[in-house]
């Protein structure tokens, strides 16, 4: 190829799956993402939004998707997403429903909902807390008991994902888009001799060659790393601004250590101050017993004199 492609760039992306000269691998990737959840393995789709080349050369998209229909009018939704937000996680869960209630129109009951599948190719990393890179979210409770088998939520994280050796079309299709950028058509390995796989590469190849075709790919990456650069820069200042809140909440919890310890030091001298006048006044009270007393002795010792006297002039 002229010039190396990477599948996981949004228009090739949507090439590889959305259109309709490729409809085939979209039957297969869902074949192999969804196997274990399927009743029947699917054998046709109808594209929903298929992929057009002047949408990207216009460069107004910025989320693409892949929507398609079976012959039991599942319905399926496919997503790339190279950078992870902090809204992430809700968008996917909105736009599942949000696909997932279209279905109903007005007087139609809800026996005619069909189960809806949503995957999501990811570019890093999002549940932190595990090393498996497959993830399916459904309405089950915590006993693993399902309330509605109709679909759910497929999380395929690729930075997590390193098989060396390549044994289900799953892992096939997961390390093509991990590693489809350093891939030669001229020199393909024995993980991608496969019809399907041929057919993923030649996709690449025409976005390799083809002047139109490269140039919808470059605007696409261009735009590419200016999310990642906005989105560096918005990381930063949210760091920045988490750095500044613990700095001022830090301070303002020094400030209040040091207010009570203030105020520990006031009550510990008020309690000081309120024992010594407890000790003052019990001096004071002491020393009035003690008056008390004395003048108590002074009276009983002038009546002894005066009795004493009142004897001596008796007796003479």
């Amino acid at each position: 190829m002229q010039h190396p492609i990477d599948p996981k760039i949004d228009c090739v992306f949507k090439a590889l799956l959305g259109s309709e000269p490729n409809r085939a691998l979209l039957i297969h990737f869902l074949n192999a993402i969804l196997e274990r959840a399927l009743q029947a393995p699917i054998t046709w789709v109808e594209i929903l939004n298929p992929y057009n080349e002047r949408e990207f050369l216009d460069d107004k998209l910025s989320i693409v998707d892949v929507k398609a229909r079976d012959a039991r009018d599942c319905l399926y939704q496919i997503e790339i997403q190279l950078l992870n937000n902090r809204d992430l996680p809700a968008r996917m869960l909105y736009t599942w429903a949000d696909l997932y209630s279209s279905q109903l129109h007005s007087g139609e009951d809800y026996h005619q909902l069909r189960p809806t599948y949503a995957i999501w190719l990811l570019g890093e990393n999002l549940l932190l807390d595990t090393a498996d890179y497959v993830h399916d979210f459904r309405l089950r409770d915590a006993s693993a008991r399902c309330l509605l088998d109709h679909g759910g939520l497929w999380l395929l994280e690729l930075g997590k994902f390193h098989a060396d050796q390549v044994r289900t079309e799953q892992e096939r299709w997961l390390k093509f888009f991990k590693d489809g950028a350093s891939l030669d058509s001229e020199a393909l390995p024995s993980w991608m001799q496969t019809p399907e796989m041929r057919q993923a590469m030649s996709t690449l190849k025409t976005f390799s060659e083809k002047d139109r075709a490269y140039h919808a790919y470059q605007s696409r990456q261009n735009y590419l790393r200016e999310q990642r650069s906005i989105q560096r820069h918005l990381d930063e200042l949210r760091a920045e601004a988490e750095q500044e809140r613990a700095a001022k909440e830090q301070e303002r919890a020094a400030k209040e250590q040091e207010r009570a310890a203030k105020e520990q030091e006031r009550a510990a001298k008020e309690q000081e101050r309120a024992a010594k006048e407890e000790e003052r006044a019990a001096k004071e009270q002491a020393q009035a017993i003690a008056e008390a007393e004395r003048h108590a002795k002074e009276a009983a010792l002038g009546e002894i004199e005066r009795l004493k006297a009142q004897l001596r002039g008796q007796e003479e």
